[in-house]
């Protein structure tokens, strides 16, 4: 959904305020200003929560809120009814000022089922609330997920403020004219919990109307009984005796410009589209479906107008041959794919790095190992980025930091892949792939020329009047380009290991080792930005938080808190992983401790060991979730405290 100044009601630029609701409230109700909100949706994975939780963010933004989402579903398709491992959850934090996380803990749950509620109610603080479908609490459910006795007749929930809504009786009363079935009209449950948590937080609601209206429009008849469970939840807020408050979250204070809610999978499409453009290159992006990865083969098959090829393979292998042959044959290759179709591409991904062709692999990182945890997030797949191949093959790595970082990205490993003629391996997550946020939209202009000179004559250094594939630009060491059929440049490209300058097949020791390191030489040669490092306190802080990926925002979150304690911190992120910053080993050595995050069991602690000789505190998490700010505030406040600088006693 994007958001300007200019666009009309429902839509935002930053320090704007927000269109008015197309549902008015007639009820005198406390109005509480707060300035974030954490709220879960949470039900069976048939209940629509990814939708509803979704259709909240959107109207979040559009109201001009910073946000940030964790979506979390089961990998099953349909996972077994009303039990714990079938539950899906929609985690939205929204603020009135700049935020980096999803929260680590919802203010305000949404139980559609006891498995719902027995499987997040830990998570919600004392004094949290409590929003419970009444209608599924029956006996049977109750026994399915463990609850000898009903949760809402003895005291497991007396330390919250919970609320009874029967939403399924409620919902299907609301429906009862439309002539749809009690099933069918159950399952719009869902829209009414939407519409209840809308009136509470003075949320927009024609976005949301307009949504159903277009998403059902070839089944006007289930839009319209989604439309009405939808205001039937506004209203029943508005009527009932049970909320006495209602709650405010003002726009936040974001940098001016125009802005609209993006996921990690669109943002990296998107930035692969502008990459397409900058170049003047056709994009062929070969693929396998793949979770958590899908997302980005679906969005840009909707692009073939931007010169966007898209590929859906037999398998991983495939699917990152085509994308290699594009790139031999003058096109950029893309491939995306998550940590087993990397297994399954490295064969390729070698040879791209003898042949010396461009081409983007994206990895969505997620929990393993072999088929592990498909919709969950992990960083375990970064030594097999780095080492991952046969042989001595060094490539690129880049991680985005959100979201929104993706687009960035996307254009970044481009940048290198075109300029350096070699594969570059993009590092996302599925905490970054599903969540959202805010993304301000560039200006084209400020965009990179990313524009490519194919080799046109004849190079060869012996005066032979021959192309060559080997002779390599003085500075970035990348070989000439030559797109096949153009004429006098005839030449033979292959797995086998090539003879410096002319390509031709070499079994020569000293060619080999020359070659080997020339190709390292490449990579290490990239020129990377070097690390900034945030420390508010002018250098006092004697502590470096260094974390590289989606922990960028659970890193930053707890600094933050570490901060206003009075204990002063670093903080760092990497976002080019290999080549390293020029300067992060003088920056890890101005520091008494280093402490690293990561979900993995310490990849990158050990590749900074190993190249820097400094000790690196690990801090490590293999759960599939992501940090909770709260857990590294600790973690962080636990080393500062504990910390005594050398000659003081």
């Amino acid at each position: 959904m994007s958001t300007s100044a200019n666009d009309g009601p429902g839509s935002t630029a930053a320090g704007n305020g927000h269109s008015n609701a197309s549902l008015t409230s007639s009820r005198s109700t406390e109005v509480s200003k707060l300035d974030r909100v954490v709220i879960r949706f949470a039900g069976d994975s048939g209940d629509g929560m990814q939708l509803t939780g979704d259709r909240f963010t959107s109207e979040a933004a559009a109201f001009g809120n910073d946000l940030s989402t964790m979506p979390n579903f089961p990998a099953e398709i349909r996972a077994p009814q009303g039990t714990i491992p079938g539950v899906s959850s929609f985690q939205v934090h929204f603020a009135d000022y700049d935020i980096l996380t999803p929260g680590d803990r919802p203010d305000v749950l949404v139980a559609m089922n006891p498995a719902a509620l027995k499987a997040n109610v830990r998570d919600v603080p004392q004094g949290g609330t409590i929003i419970l479908n009444t209608d599924d609490f029956t006996k049977r459910n109750l026994v399915k997920v463990g609850y000898d006795n009903d949760p809402l007749d003895d005291e497991t929930l007396s330390a919250f403020q919970v609320h009874r809504v029967a939403m399924s009786t409620l919902t299907q009363g609301a429906l009862a004219d439309t002539g749809l079935g009690k099933k069918d009209a159950e399952r719009c449950k869902n829209m009414f919990a939407l519409g209840l948590l809308s009136w509470m937080y003075h949320r927009p609601t024609e976005g949301t109307e307009r949504f159903l209206r277009e998403k059902f429009a070839k089944k006007p008849d289930i839009a319209e009984a989604n439309i009405l469970a939808f205001r039937a939840g506004w209203n029943y807020g508005e009527t009932t005796e049970s909320f006495a408050t209602t709650f405010e979250v003002a726009p936040a204070k974001l940098d001016q410009g125009t802005y609209r809610q993006i996921t990690g999978n669109t943002a990296l499409a998107y930035g692969i589209v502008a990459a397409g453009q900058q170049s003047g290159l056709q994009i062929l992006l070969g693929t396998y479906p793949i979770t958590p990865a899908s997302d980005i083969l679906h969005e840009l098959s909707k692009h073939k107008n931007y010169g966007i090829i898209t590929f859906q393979a037999e398998d991983e292998i495939a699917g990152i041959g085509a994308a290699l042959g594009a790139s031999y044959g003058g096109a950029l290759g893309v491939t995306s794919t998550s940590g087993p179709g990397i297994a399954l591409k490295s064969e390729t991904i070698g040879l791209g790095v003898m042949t010396e062709l461009p081409l983007v692999v994206i990895d969505v990182q997620r929990g393993g190992p072999s088929t592990g945890l498909p919709t969950k997030t992990e960083q375990a797949d970064l030594l097999q980025a780095m080492f991952g191949r046969n042989g001595e093959s060094p490539v690129p790595i880049i991680a985005p930091l959100s979201p929104a970082d993706c687009f960035d990205a996307a254009i970044e490993a481009t940048r290198i892949a075109l300029k350096y003629r070699t594969p570059v391996l993009l590092l996302s997550d599925g905490a970054i792939a599903n969540g959202s946020e805010p993304w301000l939209i560039p200006n084209v202009e400020d965009l990179p020329d990313l524009r490519v000179e194919f080799a046109q004559e004849a190079n060869a250094t012996d005066g032979s009047g021959e192309f060559w594939p080997y002779v390599r630009d003085p500075e970035t060491l990348a070989r000439a380009w030559a797109v096949p059929g153009t004429a006098g440049l005839q030449h033979r490209i292959g797995g086998l290991e090539k003879a410096d300058g002319t390509g031709h097949i070499s079994y020569d020791p000293d060619n080999h080792e020359k070659m080997v390191r020339l190709r390292q030489a490449k990579v290490d040669g990239i020129d990377v930005p070097d690390l900034v490092v945030d420390d508010p306190s002018g250098g006092k802080a004697r502590v470096l938080a260094l974390g590289w990926g989606s922990s960028y925002g659970p890193i930053g979150a707890a600094c933050r808190r570490v901060r206003k304690l009075g204990m002063p911190i670093a903080q760092a992120h990497l976002r080019h992983l290999n080549p390293l910053p020029a300067n992060l080993g003088d920056v890890l050595r101005s520091y008494d401790k280093v402490v690293v995050p990561e979900m993995n069991l310490g990849q990158l602690a050990l590749l900074l060991r190993g190249k820097f000789l400094v000790d690196i505190h690990s801090y490590t998490k293999v759960a599939g979730l992501p940090f909770k700010a709260e857990e590294l505030q600790d973690v962080f406040a636990e080393i500062i405290t504990s910390h005594v600088p050398e000659g003081v006693k």
